[in-house]
């Protein structure tokens, strides 16, 4: 099995490029008057939406570097409070968790000292790869929906990627 290629497969998968938009470009040049705007015909804000990721992502990295990880309640824990607010420094903290858990994950997938086919030694049953895959296929789902609340709700929307 050639794990050079399957690293630098997942690599592109959870980093963005290839089919997915990363998550620099999904919120670059974000308005911050538009951060505690509601969803239409939702109970979250946008920058509830990105919390949620960043809660996700951590959980998922937390749970493969650490054997006395306890995950949040499902599905409260992985929501900030319906009406918590943020500010421009919260989304700005927000980010900058999602973006050093993302960098985590990425050295992992990485390091050739990762076997990413090894039972994880306190999950039996799971593997890094799948974990690295589960955080992947999660942030991309809401990668896309950012992108597309963005323009549905005029918020200086992305380019057309």
């Amino acid at each position: 099995m050639d794990t050079k290629l399957i690293r630098k497969e997942l690599l592109a998968l959870i980093l963005g490029g290839n089919a997915h938009m990363d998550f620099d470009f999904a919120i670059s040049d974000f308005p911050m008057t538009d951060i505690n705007k509601k969803i239409p015909n939702a109970s979250y804000t946008v920058w509830h939406l990105l919390e949620h990721m960043r809660i996700a992502q951590w959980d998922i990295l937390d749970f493969v570097q650490d054997k006395d990880h306890v995950s949040p309640d499902f599905p409260d824990g992985y929501w900030p409070p319906e009406g918590e607010k943020a500010t421009p420094a919260k989304w700005k903290k927000t980010v900058q968790g999602f973006k050093a858990d993302l960098k985590a994950l990425a050295a992992m997938a990485r390091s050739p000292k990762t076997d990413l086919f090894a039972p994880i030694p306190h999950a039996e049953g799971y593997t890094v790869f799948r974990e690295i895959l589960l955080a992947a296929d999660h942030n991309a789902f809401h990668i896309g929906e950012l992108a597309a609340l963005r323009r549905a709700l005029d918020m200086k929307p992305v380019k057309e990627y």
